[in-house]
């Protein structure tokens, strides 16, 4: 990596599983709050594996938590389920999961959005983060058109491999592609926003905070009267 001195210089490093196998070895007790959380999470994701209902259950109250609507909600929860059937869709078709379900998922993205996925993480200044977490109810619904669009087609064609199945998701993108230039066009504005999930939070939160104001003025208000 490179050095305050620019140079390139052998640097130790570690992801996150790493860090985290780390802190498991560590005798000392100060780490043991962590182990404990580690513990934890542990048990939640084999309670997840054995009910997976409960992971979806605590996706919502982790949505909700971070200040996402109710409605936004309901949208994401829906686009795991409009996903999951693509994805099976590509695995009757022969698609490698672990290399060609994200050259496809790009692709896709790159049709219906002009951005592939990491241009696309970067006009919202993510990194990490999931990109569908960070989209908008307009994003989150032009994506699944796709999604969905490219799963019925494929169960029509029926594709063999990963080059059949590339024109398959294109032309499922073609579509999202269409309502979104439609869109655009009726409102003057891009479909696609630079806001990420911190800002869709925030603005929830603002706006029940304002509703809140405003409830607490109209009681005021017959109180008087």
């Amino acid at each position: 990596m490179e050095a305050p001195d620019g140079k390139m210089r052998l640097t130790d490093v570690a992801d996150t599983e790493q860090v985290l196998r780390l802190i498991q070895s560590i005798p000392s007790k100060k780490a043991e709050p962590f182990k404990m959380w580690l513990a934890k999470i542990g048990n939640e994701r084999i309670d997840e594996i054995v009910d997976p209902e409960q992971s979806i259950e605590r996706a919502i109250h982790n949505y909700r938590r971070l200040g996402y609507s109710e409605n936004w909600i309901n949208q994401r929860i829906k686009s795991i389920e409009v996903r999951k059937a693509l994805t099976d869709e590509w695995d009757k078709s022969g698609v490698n999961e672990s290399e060609e379900y994200a050259l496809l998922t790009d692709l896709m993205s790159k049709t219906w959005s002009g951005m592939n996925t990491r241009e696309y993480k970067n006009h919202k200044g993510l990194k990490k983060e999931n990109l569908r977490d960070n989209m908008t109810n307009t994003e989150l619904v032009l994506n699944m058109l796709a999604e969905v669009a490219a799963t019925e087609i494929s169960i029509v064609k029926q594709p063999d491999g990963f080059d059949e199945s590339a024109q398959v998701a294109k032309e499922g993108a073609e579509t999202a592609k269409i309502a979104r230039k439609q869109l655009e066009k009726r409102t003057g504005k891009s479909a696609i926003s630079k806001l990420n999930a911190k800002d869709l939070g925030q603005q929830k939160l603002d706006t029940g905070k304002i509703e809140g104001r405003n409830h607490e003025k109209q009681n005021e208000k017959k109180q008087k009267t």
